[in-house]
C-alpha cells in the first residue's frame, strides 16, 4: 500500500537510525571542540607580545635606590610600549634562559603571583585604554577588560584620586592556593613577602626608565577584582601607579 513500510524496508531503516544515535554525541564533541578553539583564537588575537627587555640600562642600581621616591603628582604624558614591558619584566619576567626562575624571588618558587596593568585613554602608545594581565611565559600582555577604568579603581581606593592622573597603574595580585598547597598558612606570608619584593622592583625600574611611581595599599579588595573584572581568587595587595613625575 502507498505510505507504508513494509517489514523488510524497516530493517533496513534500524542501522541507519542507530548509526545516526551513537555518532550524535561526536558531533556535538567536534562542534564544541571547534567552539574551543575559536574561543582561543579570539584570546589570542588579544594579546600583544612585548618588545623584548633590556638587560643593559643607563643608570646603575645605586643611583636607582638613592632617587626613589613615592611620588603621587603625574603628568599625562604617556609611555611607551617598551617602558610598559620594562616594568612587566621587572615585576615578573623570567631571568632564566630555557628556564622558568623570574625576576622576584618566591617561596618554593611557586610564584603565586599576577601583575595587571590598568592603562589609561592614551596612557601606552600603541596600547588601547583596558586592563592587561602580563604573560611571563611569553612575555606578553593579555587583554582582560577593555575601557579606562583608573577612576574606578581610585574611589575603591578609598578615593585616592590622585592615582587616575598616571598613565597606568601596576596591580600586584596574588592567588594563594598556589603557595599554600606547600606551606599551608604559612604561604600567604610568603606571598606577601613576594608582593614586596615586586613593588620594589617596578620602583626601581621605574626610576631607571626616566619614570617614577607611587604604592597603595589601602583599598577595598572586592571591589578592585569587580571593577577590573578579573579572577576572584586574585588577591590584590599592592597598586602602583606609574608615570612621568610632575
Amino acid at each position: 500500500m502507498p505510505g507504508c513500510v513494509t517489514r523488510r524496508e524497516l530493517f533496513k531503516k534500524i542501522p541507519r537510525f542507530l548509526a545516526a544515535v551513537c555518532l550524535m554525541p561526536f558531533f556535538h564533541t567536534k562542534q564544541a571542540t571547534a567552539k574551543k578553539i575559536i574561543g582561543t583564537d579570539e584570546r589570542m588575537n588579544h594579546r600583544m607580545n612585548l618588545p623584548k627587555p633590556r638587560l643593559i640600562g643607563s643608570v646603575s642600581v645605586e643611583e636607582a635606590i638613592k632617587h626613589r621616591r613615592t611620588i603621587r603628582s603625574y603628568l599625562s604624558r604617556p609611555i611607551s610600549t617598551e617602558q610598559l614591558s620594562q616594568l612587566f619584566w621587572a615585576a615578573q619576567g623570567k631571568t632564566e634562559d630555557g628556564g622558568y626562575k623570574r625576576s622576584s624571588p618566591s617561596g618554593g618558587a611557586l610564584y603565586p603571583m599576577d601583575v595587571y596593568a590598568v592603562v589609561g585613554d592614551n596612557g601606552v602608545h600603541g596600547l588601547n585604554a583596558g586592563i592587561y594581565r602580563y604573560d611571563p611565559h611569553n612575555h606578553a600582555a593579555l587583554l582582560v577588560t577593555e575601557g579606562d577604568i583608573r577612576l574606578d579603581v581610585a574611589r575603591v581606593s578609598y578615593s585616592q584620586m590622585w592615582m587616575a592622573r598616571a598613565p597606568l597603574n601596576l596591580v600586584i595580585t596574588s592567588e594563594y592556593r598556589r603557595i599554600t598547597i606547600k606551606y599551608g598558612s604559612r604561604g600567604e606570608r610568603y606571598a606577601m613577602i613576594e608582593a614586596g619584593h615586586i613593588g620594589q622592583n617596578i620602583f626601581l625600574q621605574a626610576e631607571a626608565l626616566g619614570l617614577r611611581a607611587g604604592i597603595v595599599g589601602a583599598f577595598h579588595d572586592k571591589d578592585v577584582i569587580r571593577v577590573m573584572k578579573i579572577n576572584r581568587l586574585h588577591e590584590p595587595l599592592l597598586i602602583l601607579p606609574v608615570g612621568y613625575g610632575t
